[in-house]
């Protein structure tokens, strides 16, 4: 057989699950894995289309982290637009990138990768798995020494963006702000060690859910408190 003889036979991609409040978390990489952002200045330029595309579209961005040849989003959409929000933020940023750097051709590798979050439970597991990336990276120690994502300003530690909304994240620890800020930065450090220890990665969405239970409860699992869509429709989370 030749060589890439059954490209042309490949099954077509499935279509976008997209509906009006649905939550998603958003993966981009670079062409190649090549570095799509190469210094502050790029990654600001990014934040800055986010924060147009959030307000334009009036989506809700609970989590993000900015790495070096990908990103991490934690997005929730009012309207079933994430394609299109999506390829506004990717376009916008692919231009602007290239013609900073004099580059030509495409900066991200196909189409974005979006999943759906289908619970609390998979919702809290992804609270710190996205910050969690540069740890995992051996980039830094900590989530708190990576600038370029919302653990900081989620623990109150810098300004909180204008694209960025950490209410409900906060919410899923407690109702007092203080202490669900502390609890939000116990649970991403036990993740770190976690990682340290085990070097093995709960990849949420992968087959497998975190067995924390809803609100989060230090020390404390409970498989049978798991939530979950129905059915394979997407879960409104509040």
């Amino acid at each position: 057989m030749r060589a890439g003889g059954g490209y042309g036979r490949q099954m077509p991609r499935p279509p976008r699950l997209q509906a009006p409040g649905a939550t998603y978390h958003v993966t981009t990489r670079g062409n190649r894995r090549q570095e799509i952002f190469t210094d502050p200045r790029d990654r600001l330029r990014f934040l800055q289309l986010l924060e147009q595309v959030v307000e334009l579209l009036g989506w809700r961005c609970h989590a993000y982290c900015l790495m070096t040849n990908h990103y991490h989003l934690l997005v929730q959409t009012l309207e079933a637009d994430i394609s299109q929000g999506m390829q506004r933020l990717n376009g916008a940023y692919a231009k602007s990138f290239n013609w900073r750097h004099g580059y030509e051709g495409h900066l991200f590798e196909r189409r974005f990768h979006d999943e759906l979050v289908e619970g609390h439970a998979h919702l809290l597991e992804l609270t710190r798995y996205i910050v969690l990336n540069p740890v995992r990276a051996g980039i830094v120690g900590t989530a708190g020494r990576w600038r370029w994502s919302s653990y900081d300003a989620t623990i109150g530690k810098r300004p909180q963006p204008a694209f960025l909304t950490t209410s409900w994240v906060l919410s899923l620890f407690s109702d007092d702000t203080s202490r669900a800020r502390q609890l939000y930065a116990d649970f991403v450090g036990a993740g770190a060690l976690d990682y340290r220890r085990s070097r093995r990665v709960l990849v949420p969405g992968m087959g497998t859910r975190s067995d924390q239970p809803y609100p989060y409860v230090p020390g404390k699992r409970s498989a049978s408190r798991l939530t979950s869509s129905a059915a394979g429709r997407p879960t409104t989370l509040r």
